[in-house]
């Protein structure tokens, strides 16, 4: 079984419209990607919902899962808070998309600063390539990523895998583990995202992954 996890609330969840994104943003693009991957942790929140998930997914992994996590921080700390005591393995095939120059900027600022991407952005966000050295798009780089994180899994030695990452390259997990377009993934994000520390547990049969429930915190 494998119980992809959506990290628990984030400073950058709780304050998007208020804290990170100033306009002009206060950082270079690599100053921000480093806030984004080293400094972002968890809300008062998103602790709590550490705790529903420690429940949770004892209830549905078992006590001794293998446990995978991206590199950010705010997904290391959902899985040391949720899963206390057991080893996890870092990697970055679990890393949020890399929005290179991009990240933290507004969408006002991002079209004035690079223009060329406009069209992409606001049209096929799935194949726009954020700018500057390490941008990805979603269709690209995040869902190679994904592919190879599910392939790792049809050679996995543990019976349940817990995954913490986040919430655009869990877009690219579905459409690998769930044969769906990923356009079609993006489109149904737009109405309503993955919540923060949302459990979407799937079940391999015979070589092929099938989604088999869902869980999420009222917190």
């Amino acid at each position: 079984m494998l119980f992809l996890v959506r990290h628990a609330e984030s400073t950058e969840n709780a304050t998007k419209c208020t804290g990170f994104y100033g306009n002009p943003r206060p950082w270079t693009g690599p100053a921000a990607h480093v806030l984004s991957r080293d400094i972002v942790g968890l809300t008062p929140r998103g602790f709590l919902q550490c705790l529903w998930l420690r429940q949770t997914l004892r209830d549905l992994a078992g006590a001794d899962p293998a446990v995978r996590t991206s590199q950010y921080r705010r997904a290391l700390d959902t899985a040391a808070l949720a899963m206390p005591g057991l080893p996890y393995e870092r990697t970055a095939l679990l890393n949020e998309q890399h929005y290179g120059a991009a990240t933290y900027m507004t969408k006002e600022e991002l079209f004035a600063t690079y223009p060329e991407g406009t069209e992409d952005r606001q049209a096929r966000k799935h194949l726009w390539t954020p700018p500057g050295a390490g941008g990805e798009s979603l269709a690209g780089g995040v869902l190679r990523r994904a592919t190879a994180f599910v392939d790792g899994l049809h050679t996995a030695s543990a019976a349940n895998v817990v995954a913490f990452t986040h919430h655009t390259a869990i877009l690219a997990l579905r459409s690998v583990l769930e044969r769906r377009p990923v356009t079609e993934l993006v489109e149904e994000a737009r109405v309503r995202k993955t919540p923060n520390a949302a459990v979407l547990v799937y079940e391999q049969v015979d070589g092929l992954f099938h989604a088999c429930g869902t869980a999420q915190p009222d917190c």
